[in-house]
């Protein structure tokens, strides 16, 4: 029995060959008594445009905010949170931001597309990002935005085929999901999951469900609960803060759980793993590329399991140590690319 990180993806991953690495997903230098030294200021200025209450998630937009953070200190850049109450207050916030003379504004997750495209054709003049939008599906396709893309179907497989296993040692076939929204990168993630399952145990029923929300925990739970009760052994989550209550759930009754974009392990030794997602790393390295002029708009920056954009989290002590080694395996496949052509959709 193991109880370690995946080989390929700690908790803060480098997203780029040579990037140094930040600190993993627990706590900042305040909370660990630890002292960095910061950075001259460089003149730069970053905004972040989040979703009000988000910003403690222990995911996503957590992570999103740890790599602007992780900027201030290392790049010494000035950078700023504006939490949106509504979608309305998108546009408003990017574009009092860009007023500002904000070098780069980056928004956060899928629901942020229209309102960054429709501030970039405003300010054309302005960087900015997106985190899990492709540029191409943006209105218009605007010239200075730069998608940040990652490749939750790899980390969805690695994780699903983890789940296969440990469900047959439980004695059933049967796992399942809880995502949020139906968005192109949640559907990602769980199409990954069931092509994994299926890869490692043929027969595997994965059943998945919405909860329409990323915050209320108890959606997450109830969807979680129902599936359980219809035989899941292995729960992931995809939901952002209200997929903690399906970890809950998974705890309650004695099943696994398996965590997303942050390191979960944290919540105790049913969490089997976490399909990390090196948001944290991509927000500092756009940074990055803005301070050393390498910026590139008018396209997309993807990054997968051989960038380490996404891995797996630290592993349950409980976990089966020949399930672990035949995961690893699989890891090691996808980044040579030996395993490619997942599925991206569940159509």
């Amino acid at each position: 029995m193991i109880g370690i990180p995946s080989k390929l993806f700690a908790a803060a991953a480098v997203l780029a060959v040579g990037a140094s690495l930040a600190a993993g997903c627990g706590g900042d230098d305040e909370a660990t008594g630890e002292t960095t030294e910061t950075a001259a200021a460089s003149g730069l200025k970053v905004g972040l445009v989040a979703d009000a209450g988000q910003l403690n998630d222990n995911g996503f937009n957590e992570l999103a905010y740890k790599g602007l953070k992780r900027a201030e200190r290392e790049l010494g850049v000035k950078g700023r949170v504006v939490e949106a109450k509504t979608a309305a207050d998108y546009v408003p916030n990017m574009s009092s931001l860009a007023r500002q003379d904000y070098d780069l504004i980056i928004g956060v997750g899928f629901a942020q597309g229209d309102a960054i495209a429709a501030a970039a054709k405003r300010f054309p003049d302005t960087n900015f990002a997106i985190v899990d939008v492709d540029h191409s599906f943006l209105k218009g396709k605007p010239t200075n935005v730069q998608g940040l893309l990652f490749r939750e179907e790899q980390v969805g497989y690695l994780v699903g085929y983890f789940a296969a296993l440990e469900a047959k040692r439980a004695g059933t076939e049967s796992i399942s999901a809880v995502g949020g929204y139906k968005e192109p990168p949640v559907d990602r993630f769980i199409a990954g999951y069931r092509a994994g399952a299926q890869a490692a145990v043929p027969g595997t029923k994965v059943r998945w469900d919405y909860s329409q929300d990323w915050e209320d925990q108890a959606k997450c739970k109830e969807l979680a609960l129902n599936q359980i009760a219809a035989g899941s052994k292995v729960v992931f989550q995809v939901a952002g803060g209200c997929g903690l209550g399906a970890l809950s759930a998974a705890k309650d009754r004695d099943v696994w759980g398996i965590g997303v974009d942050g390191d979960q392990s944290f919540l105790g030794p049913h969490v089997l793993t976490s399909a990390l997602k090196g948001v944290d790393s991509a927000v500092f390295l756009t940074i990055q590329a803005v301070e050393d002029g390498t910026f590139e708009a008018g396209k997309n920056v993807v990054f997968g399991i051989d960038q380490e954009g996404v891995g797996l989290g630290t592993l349950s002590p409980n976990a089966n140590a020949d399930d672990v080694s035949a995961v690893e395996e699989v890891e090691e496949q996808l980044a040579s690319g030996e395993i490619s052509d997942i599925p991206t959709t569940l159509e």
